[in-house]
């Protein structure tokens, strides 16, 4: 196994949602290769309920050594949106990564899904990462090379029976990451997506449920999924939908037994999730 292992020094990364689970181990492994973090989520310090904040996070990110910026944000919050990337862009000039990780997630078939809870998935997730794209637009624009990712699936079905408005929101993620590429095209800026094969361990997975242990994978074949995808040149890797293990296979993954929770082989319940005839590679 040979993965890309970029070196991302003097580089500044702008990630949502950075309390715990994948958005809190991107953060991690970008700050391992050097990478400033600007650390950014609802859960601060004072909520001490919840396991995880963002200034956990922060902290973290400088003992390995980068610096850090925790900002709580709430992305249904327009201006507050705004405020936080100025200020992350005040404090260390330029911003070149910007990963739209932050999302809400509701499972519920039409019927069952109330009028709050649609609205919820909607801003949080599809209104979210167009203030964020908005906000970073321009200053990504001005920098020799940057990227914009966004953790959201391919576009490949017009239907989700069950979890319907959860699919269109995640589906709208990715549809306003793509449409950046065209937009942003010729600008240096890699507008791309990311997707888990199989589901990952986050306390939304257990929270909700989505199957057992046995289905699951550590949020570090993110990361490292994440890595391949910077350690290329964003000007010719743009537009894309990247499943996880693609881009590890790429890399010369075969085994993927050491991002797995049990033994065995996790079915691949994230990309069925809005793909049902989705097949791995053989």
């Amino acid at each position: 196994m040979a993965l890309a292992d970029p070196d991302l020094s003097g580089s500044t990364a702008f990630i949502t949602g950075t309390t715990r689970g994948i958005g809190k181990r991107l953060a991690l492994a970008l700050a391992d290769r050097g990478c400033n973090v600007v650390s950014t989520g609802k859960t601060t310090d004072d909520d001490s309920d919840l396991d995880g904040s963002i200034e956990q996070t922060a902290r973290e990110v400088r003992d390995r050594g980068p610096e850090a910026l925790a900002l709580e944000l709430d992305l249904r919050d327009e201006t507050r949106v705004e405020a936080v990337v100025e200020e992350a862009i005040d404090r260390f000039g330029e911003v070149d990564v910007v990963i739209n990780n932050a999302s809400a997630i509701q499972l519920a078939d039409i019927a069952d899904l109330p009028a709050d809870r649609f609205d919820l998935l909607t801003d949080v997730n599809v209104r979210g990462i167009h203030l964020v794209a908005h906000a970073f637009a321009d200053h990504l624009a001005g920098l020799d090379e940057a990227w914009l990712l966004s953790n959201s699936p391919p576009v490949v079905t017009d239907r989700s029976p069950g979890k319907a408005p959860y699919a269109w929101s995640k589906l709208g993620m990715s549809f306003i990451t793509l449409s950046l590429a065209e937009e942003l095209a010729g600008d240096g800026v890699g507008c791309n997506t990311f997707w888990p094969v199989t589901t990952i361990d986050t306390r939304a997975t257990r929270y909700f449920g989505l199957g057992s242990e046995d289905d699951w994978r550590t949020p570090e074949i993110v990361s490292d999924a994440v890595l391949q995808i910077l350690a290329r040149d964003p000007s010719e890797c743009t537009g894309n939908s990247f499943y996880d293990e693609d881009l590890l296979r790429e890399a010369g993954v075969t085994d993927f037994s050491a991002y797995n929770l049990t033994d065995g082989d996790p079915a691949p319940m994230s990309a069925r999730l809005f793909d049902p005839s989705f097949e791995r590679e053989a």
